[in-house]
Order: C-alpha cells, then sequence, then structure tokens
C-alpha cells in the first residue's frame, strides 16, 4: 500500500508538471489534475489536502534537483571566475524551462512563509558553493557578494520574461554575465588599492599578494 501511494503521488506530480508546462500557474487545479491523473477529483484530495501542499510537494522534489544540475555545472569548471559564470547561465536556462517559470510562479501565490523557508534550505549547498567560490575569488564580503549577485540573475530572468523572442535570451545572459564579473573584479581591484595603500604603510594584510586577485 505504501509503494502503491508513493506511485499514485509520484504520477500526480507528474501531472501537475505537464499542467504547469501546458498552461502556466492558471492551468493547475485539483479538477484539472484529476482529469489529467485519471482520477476522481476527491481521490486527489487523499494524497494532497491543498493546492498549497501539492505546490509544496512539487518544489520540494524539482528545485533541489534544479539546484543539483547548476551545482554540476559549477563543478565542473576549474576557475572560480567560470564557476560564477556557470552559476549566473544556469540560473538563466531555468528560467527558459516552462515547468520552472510556472512553478516558481505558483508558489509566489500559494506558499506561506514557513514553506519558502523550508525549501530554501534544500538550496544550502548551493548558496555555500556560491560563497566559497566568490572567497576564491578574493571578494571582501562574499556573503553580501551572493545575495547581490542572486539579485543580478533575478532581475535577467524578469527581462527574458518579458522578451519577445527567444533569440533575445543568449543576449540577455551574456549582459548578465559581464555584469556579475565586471562587478567582482571592481570589488577585487579595490580591495588591491586598499590593501597597496596599507601596504605602503607597512601593514599590508598577509592575503595582498598571495590571494585569488594576485598577478
Amino acid at each position: 500500500m505504501a509503494e502503491h501511494r508513493q506511485l499514485q503521488q509520484a504520477a500526480l506530480l507528474d501531472a501537475a508538471r505537464v499542467l504547469l508546462a501546458e498552461g502556466g500557474r492558471e492551468a493547475l487545479s485539483f479538477g484539472a489534475l484529476a482529469a489529467r491523473a485519471g482520477l476522481a477529483r476527491s481521490s486527489v484530495y487523499e494524497y494532497f489536502r491543498s493546492k498549497s501542499e501539492l505546490v509544496e510537494a512539487l518544489c520540494t522534489v524539482d528545485l533541489p534537483l534544479w539546484a543539483a544540475e547548476i551545482e554540476a555545472g559549477m563543478a565542473a569548471c576549474d576557475a572560480p571566475a567560470e564557476r560564477i559564470e556557470a552559476y549566473v547561465r544556469g540560473q538563466v536556462a531555468l528560467a527558459t524551462d516552462p515547468v520552472h517559470r510556472a512553478l516558481v510562479a505558483v508558489a509566489e501565490y500559494e506558499l506561506d512563509d514557513a514553506a519558502r523557508a523550508r525549501i530554501r534550505a534544500a538550496h544550502t549547498g548551493l548558496t555555500t558553493m556560491v560563497v566559497r567560490t566568490l572567497e576564491e575569488l578574493g571578494h571582501p564580503g562574499p556573503a553580501v557578494a551572493a545575495s547581490l549577485l542572486q539579485g543580478v540573475v533575478e532581475a535577467a530572468v524578469r527581462q527574458i520574461e518579458r522578451a519577445r523572442e527567444a533569440a533575445e535570451v543568449p543576449a540577455i545572459a551574456d549582459a548578465a554575465v559581464r555584469f556579475a564579473l565586471d562587478g567582482l573584479r571592481s570589488a577585487r581591484s579595490a580591495r588591491s588599492a586598499r590593501s597597496g595603500r596599507s601596504g605602503g604603510a607597512g601593514t599590508a594584510p598577509a592575503d595582498a599578494a598571495s590571494g585569488p586577485g594576485a598577478g
């Protein structure tokens, strides 16, 4: 019985993904879900008590998988700057996935703060990876920079949502990558300049000449 329930629940999540892909967040209803899965509407409530519970289940399953894809793309890069580029491009690519776009949109309407917090907790690996990469780049405030970097990504995603042609997406991705990397270089340059001034007074920090930004 437990295995049957798990299989049926997975089938309902698959049906929900199809609805989101075909019609966006407005298409996701228990009536449509029941019809897609070949069940009576009352049967859906045996697996999900509310639409919010359904959406949280989708997020709990799918968002960590998407995050893992981005982590894998970053891990495949040798240089820190390349990992930042993979992080930006990976998220921008997700913005073109109709299921991802619709799921994010419906989550904004259906999930409360507690549910969002539970989902964010599943992304700690990706956040940690970004902060660590920024530390390798020699950024003086990696945690703050990670939040700002995510802001760049989210702005790029909004631009993609407004794009009239799919051909615009690569240019938006390129612009986001340049903006992010240029900002990080500026922070490193400012840090180097401050370190240089301190060094003139004989108080240069030990990492000024040996950090990732050296040379």
